[in-house]
């Protein structure tokens, strides 16, 4: 059997207050999740549901009340856990004086990297998350999803199997983001294991494996990414270059059946980010095209 690369069981944190009499608050409460190794696996929830203390207490970083948190077999609260474990969190912290290359050769002398080795493990990873022409760029003059950018690199430099992204998307442009799902998928391939949390469902749908749905410290769903959205009582038929004739037949055939009803006709939407980067994507392609 797959070693699993998270597992959490009846995970429960509290949180107690320093006054006497105010009862302690549970940010986590029960909470299990399994994560097999090589897939994306979203944790999503409105903000304060408990899905940042979750991934802490994965990582080490809080204690749990009761239940435990292994990654590939070995306790969270282990140091050596964490070899195995890169980390980005919502809202990275880097030196603004020092520029892409220096950051990561920064992290990398932190994970006892050295030499030809850290050069080239730097150069792979500016490769990697398309910041290769801003290496020389002190982070100051980065852009929001840049900055994410240099954090996944950083996240990277030790060569984990299991990343842990806290809201990777997070007030990132609709270009950034679409860069660094792209790079999560990227990273899939590469057999990586990705656990990432978000709010925002639309960007979780389109890069994650299993989801899990947290509320309010509890888990509420988790599952197969297409079995939690598929709807079991629906067909789905896309139809190209028909015209009214046609669609009026296939109507009056399923009305004959007696036993289905149509439930709407009409074109398929696309969504706002899809049109807006396919909009910005093909303007830079046709002013590309002009030089």
């Amino acid at each position: 059997m797959t070693q699993l690369a998270v597992d959490i069981r009846h995970l429960i944190k509290d949180f107690r207050s320093p006054l006497r009499g105010v009862k302690a608050f549970r940010a986590v409460d029960g909470v299990s999740l399994q994560i097999q190794a090589g897939e994306v696996y979203g944790l999503i929830g409105p903000n304060g549901s408990g899905k940042s203390t979750t991934m802490k207490a994965l990582l080490g970083l809080v204690a749990p009340t009761a239940g435990s948190c292994a990654i590939y077999g070995k306790d969270s609260m282990k140091v050596d856990s964490r070899n195995d474990v890169g980390f980005l969190p919502e809202n990275p912290y880097f030196y603004k004086h020092l520029t892409g290359a220096e950051t990561l050769r920064f992290y990398g002398k932190l994970c006892d990297i050295r030499g030809k080795v850290l050069e080239a493990r730097v150069d792979e990873l500016l490769e990697l998350v398309d910041l290769r022409d801003a290496r020389d760029r002190r982070l100051g003059g980065y852009s929001k999803g840049m900055l994410q950018r240099i954090g996944l690199a950083q996240a990277m430099i030790q060569d984990p199997r299991l990343l842990i992204l806290d809201e990777p998307t997070a007030g990132v442009d609709p270009i950034g983001s679409r860069q660094i799902r792209d790079l999560i998928l990227k990273l899939r391939d590469q057999g990586k294991t990705v656990f990432l949390c978000s709010h925002l469902l639309e960007q979780v749908q389109e890069v994650c494996d299993h989801v899990g749905i947290i509320f309010q410290g509890k888990m509420v769903k988790e599952g197969r990414l297409e079995d939690l959205i598929s709807l079991e009582d629906q067909t789905e038929i896309v139809l190209k270059d028909a015209d009214e004739t046609l669609v009026a037949e296939i109507r009056g055939l399923v009305e004959r059946t007696g036993h289905a009803s149509l439930v709407r006709t009409g074109r398929p939407r696309t969504t706002l980010e899809r049109l807006f980067l396919q909009e910005t994507q093909g303007y830079q392609a046709a002013k590309g095209g002009e030089k």
